[in-house]
């Protein structure tokens, strides 16, 4: 497993963007289309295939490898547009746990797949 982390991701990734001068391509709704385009090939790449496993997926390693290319667009895409609008992604992932863990309860939630009522 390698020992990547969000923040040289994000450096290599911005420094990558700045050789390049895409940052005047990268408004915020280029990028917002850019992630859920992104989300909709790797959605793509499910359609019309039985209910899998994790496991059964691992053990298509041409499949698992378009999946990581797809998975890794996503996120570099949503690190640009963190990064760019000044959000601490890691802190908002945080954050959201924490919400999460009060709207969506155990006692409420466990074993039961239905959106929470806000």
């Amino acid at each position: 497993m390698s020992q990547w982390n969000l923040e040289d991701g994000l450096e290599k990734a911005l420094e990558f963007r700045r050789a390049r001068d895409w940052e005047q391509f990268h408004r915020p709704k280029e990028l917002a289309a850019a992630i859920a385009i992104e989300a909709g090939e790797l959605q793509e790449l499910f359609l019309w295939r039985d209910e899998e496993s994790s496991e059964d997926i691992v053990e298509d390693q041409t499949r698992l490898s378009r999946l990581s290319e797809e998975i890794a667009d996503i996120a570099i895409y949503l690190m640009f547009l963190a990064h760019d609008l000044g959000i601490d992604l890691a802190a908002a992932v945080e954050d959201k746990i924490i919400v999460n863990e009060t709207r969506y309860t155990i006692q409420d939630h466990k074993g039961v797949a239905k959106k929470a009522q806000k």
